[in-house]
C-alpha cells in the first residue's frame, strides 16, 4: 500500500463520517422539516470557510451494546468557520447520530472548540438538536454537560454566545442556552423543557404536547427563554448572521461601525409622533425608527414583556442598544418580566462596549398584589443595578413622563447617566400632577365649596411647578431640552463625544445583583 491508497482510505474515511447515521435517518431528518447538522453549518457560515474538528473522534463506551454501535463523530460536528467575513468557533449537533445525544466525548468537542473561541476572541454559536444526555454513559453524560455549563459562565462577557435550537432540548441540556447571550428557536420543531410532557403527566397528572409546554411560541412569549423565533431553519440562520453583525468579536472590541448613506438628520417627524397629552398612547417604536438609520433596528425578544422595547440599532453607523418604554403596552410601566428583560440587555450590551440609549416614558413601577409578591422590588432592582455598573457610554432622552423611581431606574443622571436629554413636553416628578394634587391639597380640596375646580388648579399649579423638564434642568439633572426634532441630531453628537469614553469601577471580584 503505498502514500495515494493511504489518502483515499482517509477519504473514504471522512465521506463515511460525513454520512452521520446514514441515508435513511438523513431523510427521517428530512422528513420532520429538519436540517442535517452540515447542512446547517453550510447555511450559517461564509461558503467554503468552514473547517472541522475532531471528525475522527468516536465513543468509548462498551456497555449496553454500545461497543457493536459506530457513532461517526460522536453525534457532533465541530469547527470553525467566517460570518459576514469574521471567524466563529461553532457546535452542530448530529440528530442522526444517537439521536444527537450528549456523551463522553461529544461534550469533549465542544469543550475543545469553546476553549478555541475563548482564546482567539471569537463568538461562539451552538447549533442544539438532541435527545439529552447519553443514557448508556451514565454519570460521564452528566460530567460532560457540567464542562460546557462551566465555559458558558466563564466565558460569559468574554466572547458572544448564540445558542440555536433546531430540536428538542430537555433537561440538563437547556441550561447551556439558558446561561448564553441569546437563544433563537424554530417554530414546530424546536421545544426546551427540563421535564417532558410524559414526566409531567406522570408525576403531576398535567397532560400537555410538547410544542406547548416548551416550543418556540411559549419561550419567546411566555417564559422569555428564548430572544427570536423564526418559522423555517433557513429564516433563523440567517438571522444569527444578521445578529452577528451587530457584535464584535470579544469584549476587548467595539462593534464595527459602517458606512451610511447620506441622509438628513433632522427629523420633523418627531415632533408629533407623541401625544402631548400624557395619557394618550403611542408605538415607540415609531420614534426608534425616527432616530436609527432606515432598517437598522434589531428587536430583542419583541414578542415578551411587550411593556418594553429593547434592541440593537445603528445610528450613523455606529451600533447602539436601544432601552425604550412602550406606552401602548401598561402604560409603558415597569413590571417583573420587563425589568428582567431590560437588565439583562443592559449588561450584555455593557460587556460587548455598546452604547446604551434609553428612551423614557415612563408612569412608573407597575402596582398590584400580583406583582409585590412576585417580587417586583428585587426585579425592579436589577434595573437600577444594571445601569449602575455599566460603564459604556449611557444616554437617556426623556420623551414625555418620568415618574417615581422609575425615572430613577432608567438611566438618570443619579445612577450614572452620561447625558440626559428632555423634550420640552416632558413631565419629570415623584409622581403625575394628578396623583400629586390629591396627596399634597387634600385638605384644601375637601374643605372647598367646589371641590372639582379646586382639585383643577391645584393639579395645573402642580404641573406648573414641577412636572416640566425645566426644573429638573436647573438642577443639572437634565443636560438640555431639546427640539424633538433634533433628537437624532443630538444623538449623533453625544456619540461622538463619548466614543472614548473610559470609566472604572471600585477593584472587586464582581457584584451581587438581585437575582
Amino acid at each position: 500500500m503505498d502514500i495515494y491508497d493511504k489518502i483515499n482510505d482517509l477519504y473514504d474515511r471522512k465521506r463515511k463520517i460525513e454520512l452521520g447515521g446514514g441515508d435513511a435517518r438523513i431523510e427521517k431528518q428530512h422528513e420532520k422539516g429538519k436540517l442535517t447538522a452540515r447542512e446547517r453549518i453550510d447555511l450559517l457560515v461564509d461558503k467554503d470557510s468552514f473547517v472541522e474538528l475532531n471528525p475522527f473522534i468516536q465513543h468509548r463506551t462498551v456497555d449496553f451494546g454500545m461497543d457493536k454501535q459506530e457513532g461517526p463523530g460522536d453525534g457532533v460536528v465541530t469547527g470553525y468557520g467566517k460570518v459576514n467575513g469574521r471567524p466563529v468557533y461553532l457546535f452542530s449537533q448530529d440528530f442522526t447520530v444517537f439521536g444527537g445525544a450528549l456523551g463522553e466525548m461529544h461534550a469533549l468537542k465542544i469543550a475543545n472548540v469553546m476553549d478555541l473561541a475563548a482564546k482567539n476572541g471569537a463568538p461562539f454559536i451552538g447549533l442544539n438538536d438532541s435527545g439529552g444526555a447519553r443514557i448508556q454513559e451514565g454519570v460521564v453524560s452528566l460530567d460532560g454537560y457540567g464542562q460546557i455549563f462551566y465555559r458558558n459562565a466563564i466565558y460569559s462577557g468574554v466572547i458572544p454566545q448564540i445558542s440555536v435550537i433546531l430540536g428538542p432540548c430537555a433537561g440538563g441540556a437547556v441550561y447551556s442556552p439558558a446561561i448564553t447571550d441569546f437563544v433563537f428557536m424554530t417554530d414546530e420543531t424546536s421545544q426546551m423543557f427540563i421535564t417532558g410532557p410524559k414526566v409531567i403527566e406522570t408525576v403531576t397528572g398535567e397532560k400537555i404536547s410538547a410544542e406547548n409546554l416548551g416550543g418556540s411560541k411559549v419561550h419567546n412569549t411566555i417564559s422569555g427563554n428564548a430572544h427570536f423565533r423564526g418559522k423555517t431553519e433557513e429564516e433563523v440562520l440567517e438571522n444569527v448572521r444578521l445578529l452577528l453583525s451587530y457584535l464584535p468579536q470579544n469584549f476587548e472590541e467595539k462593534p464595527a461601525i459602517t458606512e451610511v448613506p447620506t441622509e438628513n438628520d433632522d427629523r420633523p417627524d418627531l415632533a408629533d409622533i407623541v401625544p402631548f397629552e400624557a395619557i394618550r398612547p403611542y408605538d415607540i417604536r415609531k420614534v426608534i425608527e425616527q432616530v436609527v438609520d432606515t432598517d437598522s433596528f434589531l428587536e430583542v425578544q419583541k414578542e415578551f414583556a411587550k411593556n418594553i422595547v429593547v434592541g440593537l440599532a445603528r445610528i450613523k453607523g455606529e451600533v447602539v442598544g436601544l432601552v425604550c418604554n412602550q406606552p401602548k403596552v401598561m402604560a409603558g410601566g415597569l413590571d417583573i418580566d420587563s425589568s428582567d428583560k431590560a437588565a439583562r440587555f443592559i449588561r450584555f450590551c455593557d460587556s460587548f462596549n455598546i452604547p446604551i440609549i434609553t428612551f423614557e416614558d415612563v408612569t412608573g413601577f407597575f402596582p398590584g398584589i400580583k406583582q409585590e409578591h412576585g417580587g417586583i422590588i428585587r426585579h425592579g432592582a436589577k434595573i437600577l443595578f444594571a445601569y449602575s455598573e455599566a460603564t459604556v457610554p449611557k444616554m437617556t432622552v426623556i420623551l414625555r413622563k418620568a415618574y417615581g423611581g422609575a425615572y430613577v431606574a432608567l438611566n438618570s443622571k443619579s445612577i450614572g447617566a452620561d447625558v440626559v436629554y428632555a423634550w420640552p413636553n416632558a413631565e419629570i416628578a415623584v409622581m403625575g400632577p394628578q396623583g400629586a394634587a390629591n396627596i399634597i391639597f387634600a385638605r384644601e380640596i375637601a374643605q372647598s365649596e367646589d371641590p372639582e375646580q379646586v382639585r383643577a388648579e391645584k393639579i395645573e399649579e402642580y404641573r406648573s411647578k414641577f412636572a416640566n423638564p425645566y426644573v429638573a434642568a436647573s438642577m443639572g439633572m437634565v443636560d438640555d431640552v431639546i427640539d424633538p426634532r433634533e433628537t437624532r441630531i443630538k444623538l449623533i453628537q453625544a456619540l461622538d463625544m463619548m466614543r472614548n469614553k473610559k470609566e472604572s469601577r471600585p477593584k472587586k471580584k464582581h457584584g451581587n445583583i438581585p437575582l
